[in-house]
C-alpha cells in the first residue's frame, strides 16, 4: 500500500498544479488483464486476514513471482505510458533480488530494526543479514509517519517514481515539453 502514496502524491499535486483526472481516461492500456491476473495472484498468494485461506509458503512465492512475470510483461506492453520504464526497471529489481534470495525479498536486519519490525519471515520478506545482491534488497526503512510504510529497496524507489512521474504527466498540470514556447497561429478576421 505505501508504494501506492506516491501516485496518490503526484494525482493531488497534479489537481493543484491544474491537471485534470479526466485526462486518465484517455490513457489507452495494453494487455489490461494482465495487471488484473497478476493482481489476483498477488491476493491468492498473500490473503488479507480477511479472506478465508492461508497459502502455504512455496506455492505463495511461486504465485507471487508469476505476478511479477505478468506485472513485467504489462510494463513492458505499455513503455510509452509516463513513468512505466521506472515502474518496470523497479520490479525487475525487486524480481532480480527475490530469485537471487530464494523467493522471499531480502531484508537487512538494520532495516528492520529501524521499522521497529521483529520477523525471520513475515508473508513474501525474510530476515537476512548478508543476502545476494545485497543492494537490491530491503535496506531501508520508511519513516513512521509513512502510513503501511515499512522497509524499502531500490526497486520500490524506482517503483514510487514511476507511480509520482505518471500521475503528474498523465494528468498534464504543466504544459508539455513540446508545447513550451509554441505559439498557436493567429486567425485573421
Amino acid at each position: 500500500m505505501a508504494l501506492a502514496l506516491p501516485l496518490l502524491l503526484g494525482l493531488v499535486l497534479s489537481l493543484l498544479l491544474g491537471g485534470r483526472l479526466s485526462r486518465l481516461a484517455e490513457l489507452r492500456l495494453r494487455l489490461l488483464p494482465v495487471f488484473y491476473a497478476g493482481i489476483a495472484l498477488q491476493i491468492a498468494a498473500f490473503p488479507v486476514s480477511a479472506l478465508p485461506w492461508r497459502t502455504p509458503d512455496r506455492a505463495a512465492v511461486v504465485l507471487w513471482l508469476v505476478s511479477y512475470g505478468l506485472f513485467v510483461v504489462g510494463a513492458a506492453a505499455n513503455l510509452r505510458v509516463p513513468g512505466i520504464y521506472l515502474v518496470g526497471a523497479g520490479m525487475l529489481s525487486n524480481v532480480a533480488a527475490i530469485v537471487a534470495n530464494g523467493g522471499h525479498m531480502p531484508a537487512l536486519p538494520s532495516a528492520l530494526r529501524a521499522a521497529g519490525l521483529h520477523f525471520t519471515q513475515s508473508r513474501n520478506s525474510a530476515l537476512l543479514a548478508h543476502p545476494h545482491l545485497s543492494w537490491l534488497v530491503d535496506r531501508w526503512a520508511a519513516p513512521g509517519w509513512v502510513p503501511w510504510g515499512n522497509v524499502f529497496s531500490l526497486g520500490d524507489v524506482l517503483i514510487a517514481a514511476g507511480g509520482l512521474v505518471f500521475a503528474l504527466v498523465a494528468t498534464r498540470p504543466l504544459p508539455s515539453p513540446g508545447r513550451i514556447g509554441v505559439v498557436s497561429p493567429s486567425r485573421e478576421v
